[in-house]
């Protein structure tokens, strides 16, 4: 008989999928045989006004084991109504017989997952004595993407930057009560200017990180601006950095990488290495001290998938 599919909310889902046994999925999953992301879908949705929302569906798959489908729908009308633009959810299905093992909470999921994939990125590419990590941004990845980072490096100083200084101090207080030593950066400029390593969870459409003051061996980590509209940093970041991206594909769509793409500043062979070429070893990540380096993630499916599994126990 088949088991009945099970639920997890969104505080389950944060239970179950502990920084250290979700990047090590992903790092695993990337690296599987017969672990297939096919492209996603977009489909325009009205809301209950008539007003444009989306509808997006992100499958993947380990030949002969799990399948996972992603569900997000994205309504722009939401904040003025009190609700979340973004609601996601994931249904896991066994891939030996195509049974429905349940489904979870996507919101908790992706942010943790998200999170943790930019995290896979800084074990090969933060040098591994820094010290300085810096947070550009007050959103609900804000708190997850230090608490990643710091599974994966021992920093000695977590600084929080936002436009809203309240807002940064929230993210520092929530960091504090998780035994991370944060505060809040007052001034954007010189808390880049000092960080190690510096990762940017907003959806700025004007970049906020200068490449004129990054300092030698520092990371930077971009996350938040997801189209070819937003970007969080400038021509002078790309020009200085050895880039990777999380897939060729997805990671030259984001403004970030799109933009200086377009104008000529880089071009597509400047992308020298993706995830799994990172974690395979095909490529060796930072080469020396001194190099600066770039990670642009979009997000792969896979991460979905191992994300699931972990959260299902499948």
């Amino acid at each position: 008989m088949t088991p009945d599919p099970q639920f997890f909310t969104a505080e389950q889902v944060s239970e179950l999928l502990p920084w250290p046994d979700l990047i090590e999925a992903i790092e695993q999953i990337l690296v599987t045989a017969g672990a297939v992301a096919p492209e996603r879908t977009v489909h325009t949705v009205p809301d209950a006004a008539g007003n444009d929302g989306a509808l997006l569906m992100k499958p993947g798959w380990v030949a002969g084991d799990v399948i996972a489908v992603k569900v997000v729908t994205f309504f722009p009308d939401n904040g003025a109504r009190d609700l979340p633009t973004v609601n996601a959810g994931v249904l896991l299905f066994s891939g030996a017989d195509g049974t429905l093992i349940g489904a979870c909470d996507g919101n908790e999921l992706t942010t943790r997952r998200t999170a943790a994939a930019s995290a896979v990125a800084a074990k090969r590419l933060a040098r591994t004595n820094a010290k300085r990590l810096l947070v550009v941004g007050t959103g609900a990845l804000s708190p997850m993407t230090a608490q990643a980072h710091c599974a994966v490096r021992s920093y000695d100083t977590v600084e929080v930057w936002g436009r809203d200084g309240d807002k940064a101090q929230r993210v520092a207080n929530r960091l504090v009560a998780s035994n991370i030593d944060a505060r809040v950066a007052d001034d954007l400029d010189a808390a880049v200017a000092e960080a190690d390593v510096i990762t940017c969870v907003t959806g700025s459409t004007e970049p906020l990180v200068k490449g004129e003051l990054l300092k030698p061996g520092s990371h930077v980590d971009l996350i938040g601006a997801f189209t070819p509209a937003m970007r969080e940093t400038n021509d002078a970041v790309m020009e200085r950095g050895t880039i990777f991206v999380d897939t060729r594909t997805d990671g030259s769509i984001a403004g970030d990488i799109s933009q200086p793409l377009d104008a000529g500043v880089i071009t597509m062979d400047d992308l020298v290495g993706d995830l799994a070429e990172l974690v395979d070893g095909t490529h060796l990540g930072r080469t020396s001290p001194d190099e600066i380096t770039v990670f642009k993630s979009a997000g792969i499916a896979l991460e979905d998938v191992a994300a699931a599994r972990l959260v299902f126990g499948a």
